[in-house]
């Protein structure tokens, strides 16, 4: 355990300071300060001895935080990263995008504050980089034997690596032009900088994985090109068909779905030039969906120079604590504020959308809303509460339904459920014999920590279809089609 006494003498949590509004929306930077490394371990130290660690079921990869915990609290960063990197491939993409359901099912958050695991975390793998500790670990023999991984996002780069350490040959499929999937172009840089992802490539690349970028799987290579040239397949190709918003007036100029706004936003910001760029300067921007991808919208906007930014919910307000309904150590559903929500605009709850109003040149001018409750049958109108709200810019960030069908999974083949994802068995393969698959496409639109436990997980079960043996790869959780709701 770390400090006996530090959950005692450190009741409270300390996070490093975010960065000024008004600078950081100047920039494109991450919007947190360096944090003391004194205080940090002052927050490791509070991991108390609590028996039963209930951190390790909230987090789908069983990370072994009491033990880095103390090994942070300690100053032994050498050991810690070891003891980090043995259950998680990538902690600098969990620490700074994981929503931490292992802080709400720490011990201590019973009656205290809950330990800052994902910024000890994060804080674990930065010193790790800066010392050196991060270096390649090319396998000590080859096993001849070949996988193609399509999509490079967190459950394909987890799968890779494990598979390229167990001594097989991998070739990752991009469409985009660089690897990293929604890492790269979904996240936006305020949350993740696009250097840490490129890091984590050269180390692959330099372990002996192979990055194949610009090429697009199901059109630019077939599905039976990949069986013919491959021992195995992993479809990792996340979740991206997006739910659409059917009212009258979708169809105007200025309603776009959150992907066809935030990717080229990404790129703009890297210093690349992006023709036909929608952006939100001067503009009434709303955000419809109240989730991670209506706050990277919001924040982008804030950074493009929006007048205004309303952000538009159906479900009603969270609470701002705990409800009894979801008590201890589940994930609770609680008013949370995300940077950019501190940034500024509106957020309105229990609302739903019935007309998007549009102009003489049919673009979009506004957006007609009114209040809703929950009913026998669903959510109802609230008569008499209809109004309307300005708009040349209306952004849908209201989740994703499954994998995109055309292409390479129909090229396969591959069995598909009534939610359309992609059935697997327990070791993670699809009805065709030798294709595996992981992540958002067999699972659901979830988080990162379940894309990189899944990708893990699918690795030890192509391993074990290669080598005709039990495989010796770590498999943190069994595979479901149900998603993760947080």
């Amino acid at each position: 355990m770390a400090d006996p006494q530090g959950f005692l003498k450190v009741r409270e949590r300390e996070l490093p300071t975010r960065r000024p509004v008004p600078v950081r929306i100047l920039d494109w930077h991450e919007v947190y300060e360096p944090q003391p490394v004194e205080e940090l371990q002052r927050q490791a130290g509070r991991c108390m001895d609590c028996g039963i660690p209930f951190c390790h079921t909230g987090c789908p990869l069983g990370n072994l935080i009491p033990e880095w915990n103390d090994l942070a609290w300690k100053g032994d960063w050498h050991e810690a990263i070891e003891r980090l990197h043995a259950t998680n491939n990538f902690p600098e993409f969990t620490g700074r995008l994981c929503p931490a359901p292992c802080e709400t099912a720490c011990v201590l958050g019973i009656n205290q504050p809950a330990v800052t695991i994902k910024q000890v975390e994060v804080t674990t793998i930065e010193r790790a980089f800066a010392a050196g500790d991060v270096a390649p670990q090319p396998p000590d023999r080859l096993s001849g034997k070949t996988v193609a991984v399509v999509g490079s996002g967190p459950a394909g780069l987890a799968a890779a690596q494990q598979l390229t350490r167990a001594g097989h040959t991998v070739a990752v499929y991009e469409r985009a032009d660089k690897p990293g999937g929604l890492l790269r172009y979904g996240i936006p840089e305020f949350k993740m900088e696009k250097a840490i992802v490129d890091r984590r490539i050269a180390q692959m690349e330099a372990e002996g994985t192979r990055f194949r970028s610009g090429v697009d799987v199901g059109v630019d290579v077939t599905g039976d090109q990949l069986l013919s040239r491959y021992d195995a397949i992993v479809l990792a190709v996340g979740s991206t068909v997006p739910r659409d918003l059917p009212v009258p007036g979708r169809e105007l100029d200025g309603v776009l779905q959150a992907m066809d706004f935030l990717p080229p936003a990404n790129r703009a910001a890297l210093g690349e030039t992006v023709e036909g760029q929608v952006t939100a300067e001067g503009k009434d921007v709303i955000v419809i969906g109240g989730g991670d991808t209506g706050a990277d919208c919001i924040g982008t906007a804030h950074r493009q120079g929006a007048r205004s930014v309303t952000s538009l919910e159906i479900m009603p307000q969270p609470p701002q604590d705990r409800p009894t309904s979801q008590p201890w150590p589940t994930y609770p559903m609680i008013y949370r504020v995300a940077s950019a929500h501190e940034e500024g605009g509106e957020r309105v709850y229990a609302v739903s959308t019935s007309e998007i109003v549009g102009d003489e040149q049919g673009r979009v001018a506004g957006l007609r809303l009114h209040e809703v409750v929950m009913g026998e049958s669903g959510f109802e109108k609230v008569e008499g509460t209809e109004r309307e709200l300005p708009a040349q810019l209306i952004l849908l960030a209201m989740g994703f339904l499954g994998p995109q069908g055309e292409g390479v999974v129909d090229q396969l083949g591959v069995e598909r459920d009534a939610r359309s994802t992609i059935v697997r068995d327990r070791s993670f393969m699809t009805s065709v014999p030798g294709v595996f698959v992981a992540g958002d496409a067999g699972r659901g639109q979830s988080l990162i920590v379940w894309a990189i436990a899944e990708g893990r997980s699918a690795a030890a079960g192509v391993d074990a279809y290669l080598t005709g043996a039990p495989s010796q790869l770590p498999r943190p959780i069994e595979p479901t089609t149900r998603p993760l709701v947080v």
